[in-house]
């Protein structure tokens, strides 16, 4: 008979462990490979690390390459070729052959240090998307270089995999082996490519008709599931035929719905993977061969850091973009852990070899996340022309606002952005836009649109874009985070300027205002107004009285419209959920403590809870007051959050 009581310690482990993370502002990943550590072999043996656990975190990668995949799409891989098949294949070539070399000047076996350059060459894909999608850096040159980079490697694992047990006995048949994967590996990519990119649109379509979100999930798992098994029967990583599907779907009308249905298998089960990552971490091969080890970690970050480097600006890459690929991408990876395996059974490597490449393979994955971290500082210290870009951006900034004076700073220039500037230049008054997006900023600026690249959440910056003469800052974009770092700034330089913050809901119009924002316009609820206006005008209700109204609701910071009823299909619309305030009823049974009792001697307000209305047989009392009374069989309409909504019916019916 199994039991949970390992499964239950997993989970318990995690929910502190990442929770502790969260709060440190370490990255979660590191939460996970500690949980993986803690709860195996090395740590309290709560689990083994069986092939059915890896293989379950494999499919965690799966997943993650998939999310990837669908922000790519054909003509985007085109262009990436020559990222691909340029600098991923230089920087495998140029890494294995420069760890076999020094290997073999040191007195190592040629094979062995053949397949220790093999192992070095790869980089963990999981690790590297997960913290470049975390960062939001995916799209950002850099991040498009590690991508494609770990893409040839994905690919170069294939001859790896035949090469090595050719080369530890007979290699007649190496040639041939090596044409036959070559001639499998461009069979099932055209097959995918070509026949697969015609199906799975109309198949798309029949699913998506039957409106059935269970049965669009099932057919998404099939789809993404799949084309892995495909890939690998052609002796490709699972990783590689997910990103492969991913762009396939990324060419449909359903990639946002897919993107958004497969989130909670991908994390959860790219967790899982980081947790079998650190169930290998064993403190006594360490501790036994930690000279062997911190050797082999000195030469293979560094190095491998230098590689990439050199690789990058033999290719013309800027030198900024340049080293945060080559620290992106300075550790091992987790096909290193298979290829190590099959040279240990192989006779290539002495088993102390493999228990250090395997140890040193593991600490590089661990230090990843802190590496990755800290890019923009080490790019900083170390790349001079980093600073000479960022004065030329300021440069630029400066050259382009000095001319206005009592203009609009636009901080986003999305579709909010643009059509706020339109209807600026409609009334011609002046505007000045900030946005982060490269591309949207060339195009918008060869158009004619006053818009330039600048973080807008930098102090010199805002300066630049002439906030001391700015007549109004507007944010555009619904990122409270952001958008309170925007404020910090400009209460401290500007504390008199009017600002205007855009937001999703109304969980954070109290943050925003709290930190500065004069008027804060939240989506839902601004749409909830035009929907009432619509519909208050087709009942008959005077136009005048609909504006007053609308009016009188944004005056009261939308009061009227704070909180609503929760069901099963609302979306959350907040990154903390438990924070919205929302409608919520209690119904008086006889014999509840605050029957008979006012509303004033209850004080609900200490709890932040309002009480909006009052339901009766008799009828509705709107925003009652302190002095009403209530009676059995009263139900209160509540506003707070679910907390306060807790402690306030426990108040009401048990009286504490």
């Amino acid at each position: 008979m199994h039991s949970l009581a390992p499964v239950v310690a997993i989970l318990f482990a995690a929910v502190g462990v990442i929770t502790l993370c969260r709060a440190v502002k370490v990255p979660a990943m590191l939460g996970y490979l500690l949980v993986g550590f803690i709860v195996g072999p090395g740590g309290f043996a709560l689990i083994a690390g069986t092939d059915q656990s890896q293989f379950l975190g494999e499919i965690g990668i799966v997943f993650m390459m998939f999310t990837i995949g669908l922000e790519f799409s054909l003509p985007k891989l085109r262009a990436m070729r020559r990222i691909v098949f340029g600098l991923g294949a230089g920087q495998v070539v140029v890494t294995l052959l420069a760890v076999m070399v020094l290997f073999i000047a040191l007195g190592g076996r040629p094979l062995t240090g053949f397949t220790l350059g093999a192992v070095a060459a790869l980089s963990s894909t999981a690790i590297v998307s997960k913290l470049l999608t975390e960062r939001l850096e995916l799209n950002a040159p850099h991040g498009q270089m590690s991508i494609g980079v770990l893409l040839f490697q994905d690919l170069a694992v294939v001859p790896m995999l035949i090469l090595l047990p050719a080369l530890a006995g007979n290699a007649e048949t190496l040639a041939l082996d090596l044409a036959i994967a070559f001639l499998k590996v461009v069979l099932v990519m055209v097959l995918l490519f070509t026949v697969g990119q015609k199906l799975l649109r109309p198949w798309f379509h029949v699913v998506a008709r039957q409106r059935s979100g269970e049965l669009f999930m099932i057919n998404v798992l099939l789809i993404t599931l799949s084309i892995s098994w495909l890939t690998e029967l052609a002796g490709l990583s699972l990783a590689l035929g997910a990103f492969v599907a991913g762009m396939l779907i990324a060419e449909t009308e359903y990639r946002y719905q897919v993107e958004e249905d497969i989130r909670p298998f991908r994390d959860i089960l790219l967790g899982f993977f980081f947790i079998t990552i650190g169930m290998r971490l064993d403190l006594a091969a360490l501790a036994e061969r930690f000279w062997l080890v911190f050797a082999f970690v000195a030469v293979l970050v560094p190095g491998k850091a230098i590689v990439m480097f050199a690789v990058a600006r033999t290719f013309r890459y800027r030198a900024n973009d340049a080293l945060r690929t080559a620290l992106a991408l300075a550790q091992g990876g987790e096909f290193g852990f298979v290829l190590i395996a099959l040279a240990g059974n192989l006779g290539l490597v002495a088993p102390a070899i493999e228990q250090a490449a395997i140890t040193s393979v593991l600490i590089s994955m661990l230090m990843s996340p802190f590496l990755i971290q800290q890019t923009p500082r080490l790019v900083r210290l170390l790349i001079r022309s980093d600073w000479v870009s960022q004065a030329a951006d300021l440069h630029q900034i400066l050259v382009s606002s000095m001319m206005r004076n009592e203009h609009a700073i636009i901080c986003g220039y999305g579709r909010s952005g643009q059509a706020l500037a339109r209807l600026l230049e409609k009334e011609d008054m002046s505007l000045f836009a900030l946005d982060l997006d490269p591309e949207r900023v060339r195009e918008a600026a060869a158009a004619g649109d006053a818009v330039v690249f600048g973080d807008a959440g930098k102090r010199e910056v805002l300066l630049a874009a002439g906030l001391m003469r700015a007549k109004v800052l507007v944010i555009t974009f619904a990122d409270t985070h952001a958008s309170m770092q925007i404020l910090r700034v400009a209460q401290t330089l500007r504390p008199d300027l009017p600002i205007i913050v855009r937001t999703v809901d109304d969980s954070d119009i109290d943050l925003l205002r709290e930190g500065g924002a004069d008027e804060v316009v939240a989506e839902v609820m601004e749409g909830s107004l035009m929907l009432a206006s619509h519909a208050l005008m087709a009942m008959g209700v005077p136009m005048n009285r609909v504006l007053r109204r609308i009016r009188s609701v944004r005056e009261e910071r939308y009061s009227l419209f704070r909180g609503f009823f929760r069901g099963i299909t609302d979306d959350t619309l907040a990154l903390d959920d438990s924070k919205q305030s929302r409608l919520g009823t209690v119904l008086l049974a006889p014999g509840a403590a605050s029957i008979g009792q006012c509303l004033g001697e209850l004080d609900l307000g200490a709890l932040h809870v309002q009480v909006r209305a009052v339901k009766r047989k008799q009828g509705r009392v709107i925003g009652p007051d302190d002095a009403f009374v209530l009676q059995a069989d009263d139900v209160l309409v509540l506003l707070g959050s679910a907390e306060h909504l807790a402690a306030a019916e426990l108040l009401l019916l048990e009286g504490v």
